[in-house]
């Protein structure tokens, strides 16, 4: 192998790895969040506006169902850069605030939608082809980190706080 290839080989490593490490904090986030909000949002199907909405959104054709699954994330681009933009400013709190609702309000919308659209979604062959990969490739990347000695000691630790707060009220 010659040193260019080796150098190659080691900036790909590289690359790879600062972009799994990048990407788990997403990863956790949509994983811990995506169902339960998800299941909020579904709550919403009470409402005769909103179960008619979801049920317009089961009835989308497979290129309706991905322009709807993309839309909250473009709508919500705007407001993360308003988030930099008070970051810039100086406002810290204020930018990770909107940051955060920001993304507990988007994860909560684009996992419904996907709930509801995934059948039509997967009529793609694109998608269909590449979900379950990306599907995958989430689970082995989680399963490392949940195995991981810094993940463990955080679930002991979570655990020893929750009995804490039981004994606590309980009195």
């Amino acid at each position: 192998m010659t040193p260019f290839a080796r150098v190659l080989r080691v900036l790909r490593a590289f690359v790879r790895a600062l972009g799994i490490a990048l990407l788990v904090p997403v990863l956790l986030f949509e994983e811990w969040g995506w169902e339960p909000l998800a299941a909020l949002m579904a709550r919403l199907a009470r409402l005769p506006f909103w179960a008619r909405l979801e049920n317009h959104l089961r009835q989308l054709p497979p290129w309706g169902a991905l322009l709807a699954f993309f839309v909250p994330v473009m709508l919500l681009l705007p407001v993360k850069v308003l988030a930099l933009f008070l970051f810039s400013r100086g406002h810290a709190a204020t930018a990770l605030t909107v940051l955060v609702l920001a993304k507990l309000v988007g994860t909560a919308i684009v996992a419904r939608i996907f709930q509801l659209v995934e059948r039509p979604l997967m009529r793609i062959p694109w998608f269909a082809r590449w979900y379950p990969r990306w599907k995958a490739w989430k689970d082995r990347v989680l399963t490392i980190v949940r195995q991981s000695r810094p993940w463990r000691m955080v679930r002991a630790l979570k655990g020893r706080i929750a009995r804490g707060w039981r004994r606590f009220k309980e009195g």
